[in-house]
């Protein structure tokens, strides 16, 4: 979301962030106020989990920082290989305790101590502060403000539903008449809603700590790839139906209900119920005569299975989407 063609939220957000924490690093008479807008930049992310967990990387390793650093600078002196010293004692830790985000603040810490000269109380005291306001001003305003994504995620999902249908509509049509030309361009459209979709239904995960069900749309998302493999695979399966036969004019008439069935919130079955149907009048079918007979027989077989895998996975969604209203 950008409020300009070059200004997105985040850069709002971190603009904010820089002037609050600078403001009140002055009001609070802390050293180098400077130092709590640099934090701040540091701190501001693009969800609130990400966020949190790098603000908390961060004050591991400045912590962390603090103590090694005053106990260095205390025992050997303000000397330039101590600072070598330091990173070579650190920098491991920090990978082991995963806070190898707060490398760079770490450091920072450890020079502003170095520069100082001396190893007070309240030099310790003002580091610590400005770790609090910089990355506190920057985790409060991360978190007052995330750009809602219900929206731009049903718009998606209508798109998504959109796709599925015409694909499904130009299977049966196929299937009626092997001579119809598809260039398959929704397949690729389809792809890419998919894949961003996807992206921002976990984006909006990471933004919900306490309240909300965005779960539900990374869980939509992820049973449409898996059902995109399938209709992937249906495609390859169709294009080896070279001739007409009567199960294929059947089938083609499941496809063409699937692409109204696809577009609705609730499992309707009519689908499923066809298909198995047709499935078992296959079994009743004599052996094919011809070799041709027996290709496309056998591709509407396994055309058959990959559709009541796809409808499977359909109702097992859309019946979990039906117990989550009603709790």
């Amino acid at each position: 979301m950008k409020y300009f063609p070059f200004i997105g939220v985040r850069i709002l957000k971190t603009a904010a962030a820089v002037f609050v924490s600078i403001l009140v690093a002055q009001l609070c008479g802390l050293g180098s106020p400077v130092s709590a807008g640099l934090l701040a930049i540091l701190g501001v992310q693009v969800t609130k989990k990400k966020g949190l967990l790098n603000v908390y990387a961060r004050i591991g390793a400045s912590v962390l920082s603090i103590i090694v650093g005053a106990i260095l600078l205390s025992t050997f002196g303000f000397h330039v290989w101590v600072l070598s010293i330091y990173v070579l004692l650190t920098f491991p830790i920090m990978n082991r305790l995963k806070f190898s985000d707060g490398i760079i603040t770490g450091c920072v810490v450890m020079f502003h101590m170095f520069n100082a000269h001396v190893i007070t109380m309240e030099v310790i005291i003002n580091e610590l502060l400005l770790l609090l306001v910089g990355f506190g001003s920057a985790t409060l305003i991360n978190i007052i403000y995330m750009p809602p994504t219900d929206k731009e995620l049903q718009q998606y999902k209508n798109k998504l539903e959109e796709l599925f249908s015409l694909i499904f509509m130009k299977i049966g049509a196929h299937l009626r008449d092997q001579n119809m030309v598809w260039d398959g361009a929704e397949l690729l459209q389809v792809n890419e809603v998919c894949d961003k979709g996807s992206m921002l239904a976990r984006k909006a995960v990471e933004n919900t700590l306490f309240f909300g069900s965005p779960a539900s749309w990374e869980l939509y998302f992820f049973m449409r790839s898996e059902q995109l493999e399938m209709i992937n695979r249906m495609v390859d399966l169709v294009a080896q139906v070279y001739q007409s036969v009567p199960h294929g004019e059947l089938l083609a008439d499941i496809f063409d209900e699937l692409s109204q069935d696809v577009k609705s919130d609730y499992y309707v079955g009519r689908s499923e119920e066809d298909l198995a149907t047709l499935a078992r009048s296959f079994k009743s079918l004599p052996l094919p005569q011809t070799r041709e007979e027996f290709e496309v027989r056998s591709a509407l077989l396994q055309l058959i299975r990959e559709l009541k895998s796809y409808l499977n996975i359909a109702k097992r969604q859309k019946n979990k989407k039906e117990l989550m209203r009603s709790s």
